[in-house]
């Protein structure tokens, strides 16, 4: 039965083509982790310095506005259903993928790091065993890239009796925030005064992905999918004023990351001696996802059937891709070959590989797609 204190909300494809170019980039931004000086998996015989910088700009925002973009799209998946339907259908959407991602797609990626730093087995097979021996990276026990599942799943259930009182029809907080954001459009800046809180008091905690002690990521991660979630119930509040603010963002973003790039170092920021680099760094963070909303919807929120089968297909590119770039990357890194063409080479292949993988195997037999979130 239709839960009649949930409105209906129209889809809105221009949020579509963020999640797919975001998770696009993300392979890109993989692909070049192998050619960069930062912690990965594996390496390639020959580290490129120059790349950091425009990795630097990716790595401000594009983890923050998959969160956005999970939480706009919980109110959607709220749209006609219950607490409990809901609940349901994050446990088969998530822990389903997580569980077998786990046990089918990341131990591939363990076992090539290890091969690589010397450790001996007869084959995949005699090594599978030892994927449960210990948590990584002391052990090989790991989510890997799936710790976005892991954490998306917790937050979506703890954060479901919030959501259950905020899609409410009338919620005095939501109308709150419409009247805020109708009378001035700049009220959108107003989450960079919380995103301040993790970030001068956990610097201490640096994000590992570890789910465990990992307290400034859930922090940060955690604002985005609540304020992903309240943004999109104001309607179209929201999309007005990010219309109004979409040339002011885009020229914040640019001025901001330019400081920060020039003024700043490490990759995250963190060990600039500037005390005042932390207040500019969540400025760019948050700038750069409010302009990528607003142009988006200036320009993308048309119906287009490329879009509807990529969005259909991230979800299954996202689970696949790291284990289809450690395996390209194990057989590349010692072949003596410009990096371009390598690069070329990587995010071509995973890009097509992942599109067989989707469309040949995993479409082909319904007990596969809910191992790998699509729907039956």
């Amino acid at each position: 039965m239709k839960d009649k204190t949930t409105s209906v909300y129209e889809r809105r494809y221009d949020i579509d083509w963020i999640r797919v170019i975001v998770f696009d980039l993300l392979i890109f931004y993989h692909v070049i982790m192998f050619f960069v000086d930062w912690d990965f998996h594996i390496k390639n015989n020959e580290i490129v310095y120059w790349i950091e910088s425009p990795m630097l700009f990716l790595n401000q925002w594009r983890l923050p506005i998959l969160f956005v973009i999970s939480g706009i799209g919980t109110r959607f998946a709220m749209n006609h259903r219950s607490g409990l339907k809901y609940i349901k259908e994050r446990l088969s959407r998530l822990l389903i993928p997580l569980i077998a991602g786990i046990l089918i797609i990341v131990p591939p990626q363990v076992y090539i790091e290890r091969i690589s730093q010397g450790f001996e087995y007869n084959s995949y097979l005699s090594f599978y065993p030892d994927f449960f021996n210990g948590i990584y990276p002391s052990g090989n026990f790991s989510y890997h890239h799936l710790w976005f599942i892991a954490y998306l799943l917790t937050m979506s259930l703890l954060a479901t009796p919030l959501f259950l009182y905020l899609r409410k029809e009338g919620n005095s907080f939501i109308k709150l925030i419409k009247r805020k954001v109708e009378h001035q459009p700049l009220f959108l800046y107003v989450p960079i005064l919380f995103f301040l809180i993790p970030e001068y008091t956990l610097k201490s905690f640096p994000a590992t992905r570890a789910f465990i002690d990992d307290w400034y990521a859930w922090s940060v991660y955690s604002l985005c999918f609540i304020i992903g979630f309240v943004l999109i119930c104001m309607k179209e509040t929201f999309w007005k004023a990010l219309n109004k603010v979409r040339y002011l963002s885009l020229a914040i973003g640019i001025l901001s990351f330019s400081i920060l790039i020039t003024h700043a170092g490490g990759k995250q920021f963190h060990d600039s001696i500037y005390p005042w680099i932390p207040i500019l760094k969540v400025i760019n963070m948050w700038t750069w996802i409010l302009a990528i909303f607003a142009w988006s919807a200036r320009f993308l929120n048309k119906k287009n059937n490329l879009i509807l089968q990529r969005n259909n297909a991230v979800y299954p590119f996202y689970i696949v891709h790291q284990t289809i770039i450690i395996v390209l990357g194990y057989l590349l890194m010692d072949v003596q070959m410009h990096y371009g063409f390598k690069m070329l080479i990587m995010v071509v292949a995973t890009f097509f590989l992942s599109w067989i993988i989707y469309k040949q195997i995993i479409m082909r037999f319904n007990f596969l797609k809910p191992l790998f979130g699509v729907k039956v």
